[in-house]
């Protein structure tokens, strides 16, 4: 957008706002507006993708403080009206371009001001012209533009991606084993539906490119932010592509060693082989039982602990105190004294 753009544009009326509107008025308008000319409610109407194109504009300059400033003073100066009048064509009194900005700047040695000869400024960078060229030049100059193309904060520049959106969704541990796809509401109105890999993470967030808000100057769209909550399942724990289990054995089990049924997520049952004197927190492994991702397929992780009994029946009880007497009384927890001390 140029200089002579800011002029002839007038952007309150473009989203049908007051000059006086406060920055919540401004937003409100551009999103009834934007909802309504959006390219994706109005496919192949080019007439509704150059509205949406002008109200993007338009919000672009009235949404930043600055450039609003910048606009309103600009616009002051000509008077409110689309362009600077220039020569006897001019606005009667307004006296034109030329008198508009030789009033600002007294003009050169030897140029009148009103009611003299006219003060003259080149656009191409002539001898005797504005240095640097031209009428975006200065008013690049009048504003803090940087360099020539024209003032700084001017849509000349790439268009403002639009703004994320942040939201969340929670899925059973299952389905975010498995991948699921999910509906979300948007914006209090808009219903978008993503889909969620298999083996999204308790915590984990999923950025969906261009689904956020569209740019308000014509730009790429912002994106959707999706924080995923995954409900806890009684048996099974996610640990990256291996799920996980707490598997209890008996005390014989542990001893003498056994071949046991584990369920798997799936359904159905693998037989895992405890060793001979295993102890509570060994883990054990099945080959290709946990999350089928596309990077691969994980494990499932069965982490083995030794049951303890709370009541005994008196058989059992006495056959207990006939082990305790049989064992040769090494005191297990012996080392920890001496590695406490290290």
């Amino acid at each position: 957008m140029t200089g002579q753009d800011w002029l002839e544009k007038d952007f309150y009326a473009t989203l049908g706002v007051p000059k006086d509107a406060d920055a919540a008025a401004i937003k409100k308008a551009y999103r009834k507006l934007a909802r309504t000319w959006h390219p994706d409610q109005n496919p192949g109407d080019a007439k509704a993708e150059q509205k949406f194109k002008e109200i993007g504009e338009a919000y672009g300059v009235l949404s930043d403080p600055e450039q609003r400033k910048q606009y309103d003073g600009l616009r002051a100066m000509a008077g409110g009206g689309p362009r600077f009048a220039s020569g006897p064509g001019g606005a009667a009194g307004a006296g034109g371009f030329e008198d508009l900005f030789g009033g600002m700047f007294g003009g050169a040695p030897g140029q009148a001001g009103p009611g003299g000869a006219r003060v003259r400024y080149s656009t191409g960078g002539a001898p005797g012209g504005m240095p640097g060229g031209g009428f975006e030049d200065l008013l690049g100059g009048l504003f803090g533009g940087a360099g020539p193309g024209g003032p700084a904060g001017f849509s000349r520049n790439a268009p403002a991606k639009g703004g994320d959106i942040t939201t969340s969704a929670s899925l059973p541990f299952r389905s975010a084993v498995e991948g699921a796809t999910v509906s979300l509401t948007l914006d209090g109105s808009r219903t978008m539906t993503v889909r969620i890999p298999a083996g999204v993470r308790d915590g984990q967030k999923i950025r969906l490119s261009g689904k956020g808000q569209p740019s308000p100057s014509g730009g790429p769209a912002g994106d959707l932010i999706v924080t995923v909550n995954v409900e806890p399942h009684p048996v099974f724990a996610m640990n990256g592509k291996n799920l996980t289990m707490t598997v209890p054995v008996t005390f014989p089990e542990a001893v003498y060693g056994a071949t046991i049924a584990v369920p798997t997520l799936s359904g159905d049952e693998v037989r895992l082989k405890v060793p001979p004197g295993t102890q509570s927190g060994t883990r054990l492994r099945a080959k290709g039982r946990g999350v089928d991702t596309k990077s691969g397929t994980g494990d499932l992780i069965v982490t083995i602990e030794v049951a303890v009994p709370r009541n005994l029946s008196k058989a059992a009880s006495e056959a207990l105190a006939a082990f305790a007497e049989a064992s040769d009384g090494t005191d297990p927890r012996a080392h920890l004294a001496a590695s406490a001390k290290a």
